[in-house]
């Protein structure tokens, strides 16, 4: 009886939000307590814990689905905004957050997105800020190269899988244009041709092309040699020659600008 009240049972999920609605629906279906339940990203915990019950989660469009009705009938836009921002987080512990911001949410109702006093409410909304906030620096930081074929490329080695968010932005403003945001640390692109919708692909660069995109061969883009580092060369001495040497502030750039975007921008290249 004693073993039997302690057990806890760990759902193994996936990454991508799909799965994680799978597995919180399974921990509902339980009709277990909350409290002896919890979800888990599949390969993110290597050591298994004395007294829990590891379920494997079975992906399905159908739970998937119910989820979500639950979400959009009974929680406000904002709780379905932080939820879907912090499925893209990089942090092990994700899937259990928003499990358990939904046990909660669906009990307070609409209410829940501004109860940042209960700890599971602001667990989600901590990971979605984070999230949007990489997206909203990227927006900046991000620049594009030119290659032959009037194909823009750039390269991200963001910590959030932010390319979700980051996609939007430049579809909106560059329609037009054919362009590529390749994601070096989830080996996946954003691709937009001209005129069309973009499309999130994922792909190794084999430097061979990519015939299952139906649009332009990406990859073979993102390893193209162009004309492009005679501009570059132009950007950075405007770079340098714009600069006021009597107002360097580099603890202050630094706050504005971390370091670890400037290996992808043209200006900070040597």
């Amino acid at each position: 009886m004693f073993l039997e009240e302690k057990t806890m049972t760990v759902y193994v999920c996936g990454p991508e939000l799909e799965s994680i609605l799978c597995g919180i629906c399974d921990a509902l279906m339980s009709g277990r307590d909350h409290g002896s339940v919890r979800l888990e990203i599949r390969g993110t915990n290597q050591d298994r814990e004395l007294f829990s019950e590891y379920v494997d989660v079975e992906e399905s469009q159908e739970k998937a689905g119910r989820v979500l009705k639950a979400m959009e009938k009974r929680l406000s836009w904002d709780s379905l905004r932080r939820v879907y921002a912090a499925a893209l987080s990089c942090e092990p512990g994700r899937a259990d957050a928003i499990c358990r911001f939904l046990t909660e949410a669906f009990r307070m109702g609409r209410a829940a997105a501004d109860r940042l006093q209960d700890g599971a409410v602001y667990e989600v909304f901590r990971l979605s800020r984070r999230v949007y906030n990489e997206s909203c620096r990227l927006t900046e930081f991000i620049r594009f190269s030119q290659v032959p074929g009037n194909v823009l490329v750039s390269r991200i080695g963001p910590e959030n899988d932010v390319l979700p968010l980051v996609s939007p932005h430049f579809a909106d403003r560059m329609p037009g244009e054919s362009w590529i945001i390749y994601d070096e640390n989830r080996r996946k692109a954003s691709v937009h041709p001209a005129g069309g919708d973009w499309l999130i692909l994922h792909q190794e660069l084999t430097g061979g092309e990519n015939r299952e995109s139906g649009a332009f061969p990406w990859s073979a883009c993102l390893q193209a040699q162009g004309d492009e580092a005679a501009y570059q060369r132009l950007w950075r001495t405007f770079f340098d020659a714009a600069a006021i040497e009597a107002r360097r502030n580099p603890a202050c750039q630094r706050t504005h600008l971390p370091l670890k975007y400037r290996r992808y921008m043209t200006e900070f290249q040597d």
